[in-house]
């Protein structure tokens, strides 16, 4: 036969080596003081530092608490406004829908007090962000030629969700110029 291997000599042995390892001991089960042999056995020095499962679920729930509280400051924090209630009074100067995920209005406001102010140097415009019914309103109103009394809030950060910049607008109104100049500028 040809694959008649009576040879031994050149084969190892497959278990050549091998030792089995040794049975695990079985745990001693845990005892309570309503059991006699709990105060046969000898006494863990370090048993008293093992906390409880009612200590434990305790210590737990107060963790969960604290970590709860914790995401809701950090949250509030960042995602929160900075600035919750401003006014700024002007003109619409350019309004435009933006966004490919998140549509948001963007616009430009011509401060009032700055086109006015005849000792000062122009500085800024006032660019902001708005929702869409607002944004809509802003649309309309943008050569009008009216003031308008812009209510904002703003962030920390500039969010996807409400516009490419940090101030959003949340409410447009129309005023009158008469009630914008303050009256020591009307008696010069």
């Amino acid at each position: 036969m040809r694959f008649n291997n009576t040879d031994d000599d050149d084969k190892e042995g497959f278990y050549d080596g091998f030792e089995p390892e040794e049975p695990k001991q079985p745990k001693e089960p845990r005892l309570n003081p309503d059991d006699p042999r709990y105060w046969d056995r000898e006494p863990d020095p370090w048993e008293h530092l093992k906390p409880n499962r009612m200590k434990r679920n305790l210590i737990l729930a107060g963790a969960g608490v604290l970590l709860v509280i914790a995401l809701w400051l950090g949250g509030k924090i960042l995602f929160g406004p900075v600035v919750d209630d401003a006014v700024e009074y002007g003109y619409v100067e350019h309004v435009e829908r933006r966004g490919s995920l998140f549509k948001t209005y963007e616009g430009r406001l011509l401060p009032y007090k700055s086109l006015h102010d005849t000792t000062r140097v122009y500085d800024h415009d006032f660019e902001f962000s708005a929702s869409e019914r607002i944004g809509a309103t802003l649309r309309a109103l943008q050569n009008s030629g009216r003031p308008l009394r812009v209510e904002y809030k703003a962030y920390r950060f500039a969010y996807p969700w409400l516009g490419d910049t940090r101030t959003v607008v949340v409410r447009v109104d129309t005023v009158s110029p008469d009630s914008i100049i303050p009256a020591s500028w009307l008696r010069r």
